[in-house]
């Protein structure tokens, strides 16, 4: 099987993508090309021994796989643009919020290997969440796309139907995560702590949480019990916070980014 990759779209995710190919060494840099119409702005991963080019059409001829990253309104002009390019033997993946499968395969107009991913723009340190979701591929193929992927971070295989809502979750979810600690950071700042003290403790903290629930496959609640002592400044918090409307106001935030997907 062909192992070079084309991305096709030099923005932030397909960047990123192709930042996290090359520190997983899953793919060589010379295998990797990434398209941008300014291609001064590849210029680092061009040092890093990947091809640049502001032509799709020829990045895409010799490519196993094909990444599509460009923005949704772009999909149709730059598909109809490789199309003529592409052959069956090739996968496609699109990365590109609210354009089905379906939508991939009419502008396509030829039977191949079509995938929609979701990653997050942590895939370039290769620690994604990535959601997949095919038709028309083989085992083979499957399997390529999931272990790339997973080289990249963690991956779920999913219904195409769930896409949208893992946009929410998972891309979205980034800055929402970001958000917290940003406003954790400002707490530790009003209780003592340097910017620069209070940025670590907070970073390092979401991160071992998050690890705790990957690693043991435990419930929040029940690493929640474990630093929530009787009449202690733990459950004094949690309980401000849940007057405040912590969770009630995220779980609304979640659910409008999806409206704002599915409806427009």
């Amino acid at each position: 099987m062909n192992q070079s990759i084309a991305i096709i779209g030099g923005g932030n995710l397909g960047t990123a993508i192709a930042e996290g190919l090359i520190k997983s060494g899953f793919v060589h840099p010379q295998h990797i090309t990434i398209t941008r119409r300014t291609v001064a702005a590849l210029q680092h991963l061009k040092e890093q021994g990947a091809n640049v080019t502001a032509d799709n059409a020829d990045a895409v001829k010799e490519a196993g796989m094909v990444i599509l990253a460009v923005k949704p309104f772009q999909v149709k002009e730059v598909l109809t643009e490789i199309a003529v390019a592409l052959n069956p033997q090739q996968v496609l993946v699109s990365v590109v919020t609210g354009i089905f499968l379906k939508d991939l395969q009419e502008v396509v107009g030829r039977q191949m290997a079509l995938f929609r991913a979701m990653p997050n723009t942590a895939i370039a340190i290769q620690e994604s969440m990535t959601c997949l979701a095919s038709t028309q591929a083989s085992e083979d193929q499957v399997k390529w796309v999931h272990d790339i992927f997973s080289a990249l971070g963690k991956v779920a295989v999913i219904d195409e139907k769930l896409m949208d809502a893992a946009t929410v979750l998972g891309a979205c979810g980034t800055a929402y995560a970001m958000r917290y600690i940003r406003a954790n950071i400002q707490g530790g700042i009003e209780i003592g702590f340097d910017a620069k003290t209070a940025s670590l403790i907070a970073a390092q903290t979401v991160k071992g949480a998050a690890e705790l629930l990957l690693q043991r496959g435990a419930h929040p609640e029940q690493e929640i019990d474990k630093v929530t002592t009787p009449k202690g400044c733990t459950i004094a918090g949690l309980n401000e916070m849940e007057h405040q409307g912590f969770s009630s106001s995220l779980i609304k935030g979640i659910a409008t980014s999806y409206d704002k997907i599915v409806k427009g």
